[in-house]
């Protein structure tokens, strides 16, 4: 039983770290920082740099900085855009430090997983900005800005001290993103189109 619930704390933290990334990153990184420094929780060795004051800090500018540019219609999809290529890359290496020192295609499967996860929380959370963006009040986006913080620092208190309720919520989050995959995808391809425009290229027409 105690294997078991190890393994489950260890899955659970991969995809927890995983997930919280695409969502957001520097939230996700202040998090663990500040558990691991004050002692409120272990982080594994590979971990354990979040801990470091000059991480929280920096963690804690940039969170600050996505706060406010995450609640101003149109900036907060050029970020979420611009992010694509740091939250992805960045949840597949905290998931694969947060197996610890195991054998290291545990670590890769960890990382593939993790990375996987945060694409799929990213892509669900550029979509559903692009789509709320579409409405002329700022209430609905401030809302889901700080919808999405609360569900990053929620999700991870969880997935560290109730594994099986946070991999619960974790299969219902996807169902609900599988479920809303045609209109998110609109969503998406707005932010394509954006990137696009960013870089002089077109948007994909399917």
């Amino acid at each position: 039983m105690d294997q078991l619930n190890q393994i489950v704390n260890t899955l659970a933290l991969t995809m927890g770290v995983g997930w919280a990334s695409g969502l957001n990153l520097y939230a996700a990184i202040l998090t663990l920082g500040i558990l691991g420094a004050t002692g409120s929780i272990v982080l594994p060795p590979e971990l354990a740099v979040l801990a470091n004051p000059i991480v929280i800090v920096a963690a804690a500018v940039m969170y600050v900085v996505e706060f406010f540019a995450d609640k101003v219609p149109g900036v907060d999809t050029g970020w979420d855009t611009l992010h694509t290529f740091i939250r992805i890359p960045a949840g597949a290496i905290l998931a694969a430090g947060a197996v610890g020192s195991v054998d290291p295609a545990l670590a890769v499967a960890a990382g593939l997983l993790g990375g996987g996860l945060a694409t799929v929380s990213h892509a669900t959370k550029a979509g559903t900005r692009v789509l709320i963006n579409t409405s002329p009040e700022p209430v609905t986006n401030w809302t889901a800005s700080v919808t999405e913080d609360v569900m990053v620092v929620g999700g991870i208190w969880t997935a560290l001290h109730y594994p099986w309720v946070f991999l619960g919520f974790l299969i219902l989050f996807i169902l609900i993103a599988i479920w809303m995959l045609p209109k998110l995808w609109r969503g998406i391809k707005k932010v394509f189109a954006f990137f696009g425009r960013l870089f002089g290229k077109k948007s994909p027409t399917t």
